[in-house]
Parts: structure tokens; C-alpha cells; sequence
């Protein structure tokens, strides 16, 4: 199924998302209208706020459910104008990143004038949890992509600290979709409990995906050259078991940040070879029916339905 085949009313909620997000990070400053322009406003698949809809409307009528939609989806967006500086990333969404148009003080201040609009969204609410949650993300969020940077120049490399640092990174803010959408809507604490672990075991497969799609994806597929994780020094699940496979050749092509011609197809060639790309793909499926299982406590609904397709994109999505 495809990310957009959902139903006609989530549609129009979405719909009705992207006018509210220009109205939201609209700005008199120039070189901020031009950075919401280039990233927030250009589109994107709209995963986190996707999650919100679906799980509030899974849950009945909940109040708000739009502030959430927002503040996560800027949330998100603040960490990408972030992520990027510290990456030296080249492009975003196909763009060109936006600290390399406009500067790295601009891209910064940027992201955290997405972090004062999510604020005054939050205000909006009214539910002080709701801001407690978010500060807590934003730590799980800062502290797991620092530790990505440590581990990378530490050569710090562990099953442990990958897992810590996509929960951080990627699944902590899947999880505050989830569960703010039960917070709002005061939902009992199993239903909460069931749609916090939900978006916290589809985000880690999300990561987990996005991971190997990074070494294992082709250049005309993901838009970019194949390894780009490797030539930042960061290792994923299937560069960890390749470490573990052949500890000597691997490590030497991390240390020289597959800097050789044919570093990336050396790793797709031993990837393929040790079954480590198998190994991979089954454990993204592990993740995504732990997931799916985890919503079983939801009354039976269309929207139920829809986050368990979402989940289930992961074995397939090619990018």
C-alpha cells in the first residue's frame, strides 16, 4: 500500500496540517521564510504527523490533536537544520542543506526559532505533561546524536550504543506522537502504554531501514551515493555485523571513512556474502510485528488498521 492511500478524512486533517505549519512558521526575517520555505514547508512524507492523526483517531475524539501534529513535525524539522550542520551534509529532501545556502549561524538560529513556535503550541494545549514529554525528547533526541558523533570519533562501536542512539534519535520522537495523542485524548493508561511502545518499536524499524537502505540502496534510488553513513564514521546494525564478520577488513575501511574507489561495494559484496543483509531485514521485521502487537489492546478501527500498515511499509520501502 501506498504512504498516501490512507482515508479520505486523514487526508483532509493533513491537508489541512500543511496550511496551519506555513501559518505557523511564517516569518517577517527573510533568510528564516527562506529555510521554512526550503525544509519545513516543501513536503516530506509527513511520518510524525501522520501518527498523530492516526493515533488520536484510533483513540476517538481528541482535543488538540492538530498542536501535536504541529509541534512534533517542528520538532523534528529543528533537528534536521541541526543534524545537518553537524553532518556537513551536502542536500535535504533533494535541496541543497540549508547552512550550506545561507550559513551555519542563520541555519542554527533557525532551528531554534522552529523550537519557539513548538512552545507556544504546547502552551496552546495546556497540558503540562505534554511540555514535560517533549523536553524529555528533545534530551533523549540531543544526547543520542552527540553519541552517535562520540561513537564515530571514538571508534566506540556497539550493538548497545546503536540501539541507544535510534531510540534517541529517531524513536523517542515517533513515541511522543503516539503517546501525546493518548494524553491529550486521556486515555486509559494500558491504550497509553500500548501506543508509547508502538511508536517507539516502528521508529527504531523505521531507523533500522533507513540504516540499511544507506549501504544497501542504489544511488538512483536513494538520491544520493550509497555509504554515506560509513564515510561519516557511523555504524549501523548491518556495518556492526560486518565489524563482527571481518573485523580487519571493515575496521580498516571505517578508519579510512571508505575513502578507497570500491570501499561501499566491498561492503555490499560482504554484506551479501556473511548474510548479514538477511540478518538485518529480520530483525526490522521483528521490530515491526513487536509493534503491530503492541496496538492489539486498541479497539478494532480503520485507523488501528492504517498504523499497522504504516508499520509494515518498513519491510518493503525501498527509500
Amino acid at each position: 500500500m501506498s504512504i498516501k492511500d490512507f482515508t479520505p478524512d486523514l487526508d483532509s486533517q493533513l491537508q489541512l496540517f500543511e496550511a496551519q505549519l506555513r501559518l505557523v512558521v511564517r516569518s517577517e526575517v527573510e533568510f528564516v521564510r527562506l529555510i521554512e520555505e526550503d525544509l519545513v514547508t516543501a513536503g516530506g512524507k509527513r511520518i510524525r504527523p501522520r501518527l498523530v492523526f492516526l493515533a488520536s483517531e484510533a483513540l476517538g475524539e481528541v482535543p488538540n490533536a492538530m498542536e501535536l501534529a504541529l509541534a512534533v513535525e517542528l520538532l523534528h524539522s529543528a533537528s534536521l537544520l541541526h543534524d545537518d550542520l553537524v553532518d556537513d551534509a551536502e542536500t535535504r529532501r533533494g535541496r541543497e542543506a540549508a547552512f550550506r545556502k545561507y550559513g551555519n549561524a542563520v541555519s542554527v538560529l533557525s532551528g531554534d526559532y522552529l523550537l519557539s513556535r513548538l512552545m507556544a503550541l504546547l502552551a496552546q494545549t495546556g497540558r503540562m505533561e505534554l511540555v514535560a514529554m517533549f523536553a524529555e525528547t528533545a534530551r533523549q533526541l540531543s544526547e543520542a546524536e552527540v553519541l552517535q558523533f562520540q561513537v564515530a570519533a571514538l571508534h566506540d562501536y556497539s550493538l548497545e550504543n546503536y540501539e541507544r542512539i535510534i531510540d534517541g534519535k529517531t524513536a523517542s520522537v515517533m513515541r511522543v506522537a503516539c503517546e501525546g495523542a493518548a494524553v491529550l485524548g486521556d486515555a486509559p493508561g494500558v491504550q497509553r502504554e500500548a501506543l508509547a511502545r508502538f511508536g517507539s518499536l516502528y521508529g527504531q524499524a523505521f531507523q533500522m531501514r533507513d540504516d540499511y537502505l544507506d549501504l544497501m540502496g542504489t544511488p538512483e534510488v536513494l538520491g544520493k551515493p550509497a555509504g554515506g553513513d560509513v564515510r561519516e564514521g557511523k555504524v549501523t546494525l548491518i556495518t556492526l555485523r560486518l565489524l563482527e564478520a571481518y573485523p580487519t577488513e571493515v575496521e580498516a575501511i571505517f578508519k579510512r571513512r571508505a575513502g578507497a574507489p570500491n570501499d561501499t561495494a566491498r561492503l555490499q559484496e560482504l554484506a551479501v556474502l556473511s548474510g548479514a543483509d538477511l540478518e538485518v531485514t529480520q530483525a526490522i521485521a521483528a521490530r515491526v510485528e513487536q509493534a503491530i502487537a503492541a496496538l492489539r489492546v486498541l479497539p478494532p478501527s480503520i485507523y488501528r488498521d492504517e498504523l499497522e500498515a504504516l508499520a509494515r511499509r518498513e519491510l518493503v520501502r525501498i527509500k
